[in-house]
């Protein structure tokens, strides 16, 4: 199992940043990618960015350029600074992470996802 406690969302005003920041527990070793979605009411949750077990990165390209995910495996702790942040950016962010568990004594494995609670993000104009 994993746990993912998101936290660092706020009010902020367009043109300036926030830094979101999500802590994993229990099973890390597991964790394939982990990375932030985002969620207005009435709209389908959308992936901002992702970042995998090796380093690499994915964003959405409505943050390219604004937005560095990044994580930190001493601390289980993924971050998503956002600068340059723009009203269309409010949202209730997700931390999201695929992983892959041990289901049985043979060693047969499934993927699995997990989910923070979300945090919100506003920004205003």
């Amino acid at each position: 199992q994993v746990q993912l406690v998101e936290s660092g969302g706020g009010l902020v005003q367009a043109g300036e940043s926030l830094r979101l920041s999500c802590l994993a527990t229990g099973t890390i070793s597991s964790i394939n990618i982990l990375g932030w979605y985002r969620q207005v009411p009435g709209r389908q949750r959308e992936e901002v960015a992702s970042i995998s077990k090796g380093g690499s990165t994915n964003y959405a390209d409505s943050v390219k350029g604004r937005f560095t995910i990044s994580k930190d495996n001493a601390e289980n702790t993924v971050y998503l600074q956002m600068n340059t942040l723009k009203p269309e950016d409010t949202a209730v962010y997700y931390c999201h992470a695929g992983a892959t568990i041990v289901v049985n004594v043979e060693g047969a494995t499934r993927n699995r996802e997990y989910w923070g609670k979300g945090t919100l993000v506003t920004v205003s104009s």
